[in-house]
């Protein structure tokens, strides 16, 4: 809304009072989220400080640079000059807060006191907002006499480089004729100036800045006139352009900003700029450009005389002229009077014909014949001002002409249809023209050797406000996750290159960019990780060693417990924690900082809000059958079977509030804040019969049955089907999908017939004969659930699978005995009748307490570990 935005730009203008963040009470609030970039603290308008120093720390040779530096060894001995007091205790700060912006835990941190030692240089107070561009220029420079001092200590006979100047400044050359005399000569540079007033691009600006005066001097012996060009012979890895974007206004004695929109690209390649390649490839694209426009020029001052035709002040477009000529010329006059406009209502008896006079008019008043007999009231004339005029002759209704013959018209509507169709051929020929030149202009310098020297935007720092007022902000690009964002003093947001666009082109509110920060592309250790990027991946990697931890210890703990309440057998097997006992020791153990501070209840809430947040993202998952979380997690099947949210809620307390928990005094504390959050539950509020939970447990059973005997499996797959279809019935979500069923029915039809098929390959006759009764009481009976529906693809191949693995000992040489229960078999295989026939009875669920299923459960999840990856 446009209030809105006048009220954005009235707040930003006010600006120009010390500005302080201010903390808020709440500690999570100032707490860092994982590896998010840490922000800085505005402590009095220092946003500018902002801005610079996360576009420099955000390049991270740069960052290693500043915090791998060393003060001078012998720096107690060095003069206490005002250059020294100041640079080295600054460089001091400046370590000490990229450390912090490295690893704090903090969203954002304080840099009061390298600010401080600023505004000391400065000599400027809190409410004075600083000129960014002269804090940059001295930063650079205090940090070019840090690395100086250092790299003078250091240096062994040979001339000492310093990494800030081989970082960030760069070489021209300027070659030029002044008064006539032609001079040649070299130039460092740091950042570099570009007028912005008067361009509409980043390269208009850098070719206004790269030639100066009159250039064609350059190539004449006798010209007395003055010019020069520039050309980099020495580009910097880190290309800063300083985009004047506030001027001078003399007639009001005040400085101005600029906010004419100037874009600018992403990539931008330099070789145009740069002396490396042949300066005369570039003057003679330069020449080409300079052609081009001027024909341009010709060209749309042409278009202008088309679209905007006439000489008074009023000018219209050309094609528009004719067709309303040829409209005029085409219409039929249709002739009325002013007084008949009036009388349109009246009858027709009463029209008075055009040539009465208005004095006939006036004396003469309607007749008795005018007005119907039945009428009750005589009608009154009504005198008008205009019936005192003379009325004038007949007029038509629209213009029109008012001789012209058939001929006449036949002609000029001809010539008419011709001319316009002439002008818009002659405008759309123009309008294409210039654009193929627009294009010619814009493609000049994409030939490939014209792209060899590619710089990347790595930030742009943007001002917004006028020239005295304002704020201060960076987009800054994350080269490692392809992104753009965004550093507003202590807010650190993800952003899109649109959001540049409009916050930095110009043009759009106040704002614009005054400063842009490219980067070469082909030197990568500009944006390389190094070892302190390396602090998240190693701070993660202790976190999960932290959390197996717990899981181990709650894993002995537990086995302890269960091993002393089992009757010991010969060779007990170990004991391992289920996949859900799991997930609630690693969710208290990450909320054991919230445990310590605030207690078990606040640990407990903590905890239980970690472990339905990982549950819900595996319920979000859509992993295959083999692996589905819902045969593991019962909220997971909740979730996905919209269960109700008091249920998934009661069932959350249930596993935080086992027993199994109590295994030591942290656990122990939070299992007890769970069952008394249990026990305020009254048994009206969630009616756990009233959703059919019995699948998800069939299957749970189900699950560990088919690593456990496929036999027993096979049995409760077949009801379990069976009975998925009857909470189907029921609605969508009562029960699992049947694919899901379906597969592991299948899988295990697949091994038990593998099983049987290895049994009689063994030759032994017991073995033989438990094989084949595995394949006739167990096999063949339910080769025709998988028949019945012939849309279930995968179960007709599996069952052309087992099929075929018995056919294949046809051709096989075997002994009469094996060669005869074979022959026997087989057409049982082949010849199944598709009806389905009834088993004897259902599995019946063993009657196993929670504890049993527990140890259970955690006995077979252990031997799946120490299985190979067929799963037997």
């Amino acid at each position: 809304m446009p209030e809105a935005s006048i009220a954005e730009n009235k707040a930003s203008l006010k600006r120009t009072h010390p500005e302080v963040w201010s903390d808020s009470p709440n500690p999570y609030d100032r707490k860092r989220q994982d590896n998010c970039p840490v922000g800085l603290k505005n402590v009095g308008n220092t946003c500018w400080f902002s801005a610079v120093i996360q576009s420099l720390f955000n390049l991270l040779e740069f960052r290693r640079l500043v915090l791998n530096f060393n003060p001078p060894a012998n720096a107690q001995d060095l003069p206490r000059n005002q250059k020294e007091h100041r640079n080295l205790p600054f460089m001091r700060e400046l370590r000490y807060l990229f450390a912090l912006l490295v690893g704090s835990k903090r969203k954002y941190v304080d840099p009061s006191r390298a600010v401080e030692i600023l505004k000391d240089a400065f000599k400027s107070n809190d409410s004075q907002q600083q000129d960014v561009s002269e804090f940059t220029h001295k930063l650079l420079d205090w940090l070019e006499d840090a690395f100086q001092i250092k790299a003078e200590e250091e240096r062994d006979g040979e001339k000492p480089k310093n990494p800030m100047v081989e970082l960030f400044y760069g070489r021209f050359l300027a070659v030029g004729v002044l008064e006539g005399k032609k001079f040649e000569n070299t130039e460092m540079f740091g950042q570099y100036p570009l007028q912005v007033n008067g361009f509409k691009d980043l390269h208009e600006c850098l070719e206004a800045a790269m030639i100066e005066g009159e250039i064609e001097s350059l190539h004449s012996e006798n010209s007395a006139k003055s010019g020069q060009e520039h050309w980099f012979t020495e580009l910097p890895p880190v290309l800063t352009f300083e985009l004047s974007r506030f001027e001078f206004n003399q007639a009001l004695g005040r400085p101005e900003k600029i906010h004419n929109k100037l874009e600018f690209p992403p990539i931008l390649y330099l070789d145009r700029y740069s002396i490396i390649l042949s300066k005369e490839i570039t003057r003679i694209k330069r020449d080409e450009i300079k052609r081009l426009k001027e024909y341009l020029t010709v060209l749309q001052q042409r278009l202008e005389r088309y679209l905007s035709y006439g000489s008074g002040p009023k000018r219209f477009p050309l094609v528009d002229v004719l067709q309303y000529a040829l409209e005029f010329a085409s219409s039929k006059p249709v002739c009325t009077s002013p007084v008949d406009d009036l009388g349109a209502s009246a009858p027709a008896s009463s029209m008075l014909p055009a040539q009465t006079s208005p004095s006939t008019i006036e004396q003469q008043g309607p007749s008795s014949s005018d007005v119907p007999s039945t009428s009750p009231v005589q009608r009154s004339v009504i005198h008008k001002p205009f019936t005192q005029s003379r009325i004038p002759p007949d007029l038509p209704m629209h213009p029109a002409p008012r001789h012209i013959t058939e001929e006449e018209l036949s002609v000029l509507e001809g010539c008419l249809h011709r001319w316009r169709t002439e002008v818009e051929n002659d405008t759309r020929d123009l309008q294409e023209s210039i654009s193929r030149i627009h294009r010619t202009i814009e493609l000049m310098y994409s030939d490939k050797t014209m792209v060899q020297v590619p710089y990347r935007l790595h930030a742009v720092l943007v001002h917004e406000g006028q020239a005295n007022a304002g704020h201060y902000w960076a987009y800054i690009y994350d080269h490692h996750q392809n992104r753009w964002m965004k550093y507003n003093d202590i807010s650190v947001t993800k952003s899109t290159w649109e959001e540049l666009e409009r916050d930095s082109f110009g043009g759009y509110r106040n704002a614009s960019a005054y400063c842009l920060m490219y980067i070469n592309d082909k030197e990568q250790y500009l944006i390389q990780g190094n070892i302190i990027d390396k602090i998240f991946e190693d701070n993660k990697r202790f976190e999960k060693e932290l959390e197996e931890w717990d899981v181990e210890l709650a894993q002995k703990a537990q086995q302890e417990k269960l091993l002393s309440q089992i009757p010991r057998a010969p060779a007990p097997s170990p004991v391992m924690l289920t996949p859900n006992m799991q997930g609630i020791i690693m969710a208290i153990g990450k909320a054991r900082n919230v445990y310590d501070r605030c207690g078990p209840e606040a640990g407990f809430f903590k905890a239980i809000k970690l472990e339905y947040t990982r549950l819900l993202k595996l319920a979000q998952e859509d992993p295959p059958p083999e692996c589905d979380y819902r045969l593991r997690h019962a909220i997971v099947y909740f979730i996905q079977n919209q269960a109700p949210k008091k249920i998934i809620e009661r069932t959350l307390l249930e596993q935080f509030g086992d027993h199994n928990l109590s295994f030591d005094e942290r656990c122990r504390n939070i299992m007890k804040v769970a069952q008394a959050k249990l026990e305020m539950i009254k048994p009206d509020e969630v009616n756990m019969e009233e959703y059919e939970v019995s699948a998800t447990w069939m299957l749970h059973l189900m699950f560990l049955f088919l690593y456990f005997s496929y036999m027993e499996a096979l049995l409760y797959l077949i009801y379990a089907y069976q009975n998925n279809k009857e909470l189907l019935s029921k609605g969508p979500y009562r029960g699992h999908d049947e694919e899901l069923i379906s597969h592991y029915r299948r899988e295990c039809l697949l091994k038990l017939n593998e099983h049987a098929a290895a049994l009689f390959e063994s030759g032994d006759d017991q073995e033989v004969n438990n094989g084949l009764i595995i394949m006739n009481e167990l096999i063949v009976p339910c080769l025709p659930l998988l028949l019945v529906d012939e849309m279930e693809e995968k179960d007709i191949v599996a069952v052309e699978d087992m099929r075929n693995r018995w056919c294949s000992y046809l051709g096989q040489e075997m002994e009469p005995n094996l060669q005869e229960k074979l022959t026997d078999f087989l057409p049982k295989l082949l010849d199944c009748s598709t009806e389905i026939k009834g088993f004897n009875d259902p599995p019946k669920l063993p009657s196993y307490s929670t504890h049993e299923l527990c140890e259970r459960y955690a006995r077979i999840m252990l031997s799946l570990s120490r299985t190979p990856a067929d799963g037997r």
